[in-house]
């Protein structure tokens, strides 16, 4: 099986040896970059990057303009790695168009967790529309979710829900991050929106309304046998 071309871009040689080893040991290939500049050529020249670890404070040009210029051109997977814990610095990457978001200090293993994801869902972006767990089918194209080879009929809201679930299955979802991707930046709605259309949402799945679980404190998790 042909590696995965990941590029790594930060300014601090340590940092990019410590992902870049990680990332090997997972059988990823990795290509570096020490400034948006280079990273930028990087990209123009190199076709078979699957996906991009994007600092954000660096010399010549910084992480928001790369990730700006990159998504004018390309859809390819960013994850932003920075120091910067901010609200709205995490706000403004996802309004760019960025896929993940990790601030540093970070566990490696977390990273390398984080950029499974994002590949998966991306594989699963460009592939069919249909998504298959536990039972439920969902079919991003035809809009139609089957439960057992029962059709039930969602809301528009209700299946953008279920879908963002779904191509995130296994991974604990914030009430915060799921307002932003479902209900997009500009909502500055309130979380029990969420609250109320996961109850809404969970009733019409029937029993397998289950798999999606309530973590206290946090949000949800989607997560069947």
């Amino acid at each position: 099986m042909e590696k995965l071309r990941i590029l790594v871009v930060d300014d601090e040689s340590r940092m990019r040896k410590l992902v870049k080893d990680f990332l090997l040991k997972y059988n990823y290939d990795v290509i570096e970059a020490e400034d948006g500049s280079q990273a930028l050529d990087l990209f123009y020249k190199d076709k078979e990057i699957a996906l991009i670890i994007l600092d954000v404070m660096m010399p010549k040009m910084n992480g928001w303009q790369v990730c700006k210029e990159i998504r004018e051109q390309s859809q390819v997977p960013i994850i932003m790695l920075t120091a910067k814990a901010e609200e709205r610095d995490e706000l403004q990457g996802f309004q760019l168009g960025i896929d993940e978001y990790i601030t540093k200090p970070f566990s490696p293993k977390i990273l390398v967790a984080r950029v499974e994801a994002v590949l998966k869902r991306s594989r699963q972006s460009v592939e069919d529309g249909i998504l298959a767990l536990g039972g439920i089918v969902l079919n991003k194209s035809a809009h139609v979710v089957l439960i057992d080879e029962e059709s039930i009929d969602l809301s528009y809201k209700e299946f953008e829900l279920l879908t963002y679930f779904m191509e995130n299955a296994g991974i604990a979802l914030s009430r915060e991050k799921i307002l932003n991707h479902v209900w997009n930046y500009d909502y500055f709605g309130d979380a029990r929106t969420i609250d109320t259309h996961v109850k809404k949402l969970r009733s019409k799945m029937g029993k397998k309304g289950d798999v999606i679980k309530t973590i206290w404190g946090m949000g949800y998790k989607f997560e069947c046998e």
